[in-house]
């Protein structure tokens, strides 16, 4: 008894020792998702994103940044390009389709402004990504 007493410890110590470096991965590691930002108004999250049955994904980085990569299937759509880009946009979103801007980081506030200008067109729900094109990149 007094062995499998202490076969116990050993083994609850060994794995509170393991347990030590995954929680620290967990909080630090770079491709870690963020966990305390809360939503703010008028954003979605990529998992309810990806959950809607129709989105339409709008790009609002820069050109550049939209050619080198981008979600696939998504539409470019910038404050510097707007009169070009809006018809394209316009021409393929469907009356009641979601649709979701984003833009690179979380403190950019393009997805937002571009997001605000498309609600005026009245033609369906539109968000900006909670964690911006970061969150798609990292999901």
């Amino acid at each position: 008894m007094v062995e499998f007493t202490q076969s116990l410890r050993q083994g609850a110590l060994i794995l509170l020792l393991a347990l030590i470096p995954a929680i620290v991965a967990l909080f630090f590691h770079p491709r870690s998702p963020a966990r305390s930002q809360p939503v703010r108004e008028g954003e979605i999250t990529l998992q309810d994103a990806l959950a809607a049955r129709s989105v339409l994904w709008i790009d609002a980085r820069p050109a550049g940044q939209y050619a080198q990569e981008h979600i696939p299937g998504a539409l470019p759509l910038n404050e510097d390009e707007w009169n070009v880009l809006l018809p394209a946009v316009l021409g393929q979103w469907k009356p009641g389709q979601v649709a979701v801007v984003y833009c690179s980081s979380q403190s950019c506030q393009a997805s937002h402004e571009v997001a605000a200008r498309l609600r005026e067109f009245k033609l369906g729900p539109v968000f900006a990504l909670a964690g911006g094109w970061e969150a798609w990149v990292n999901r």
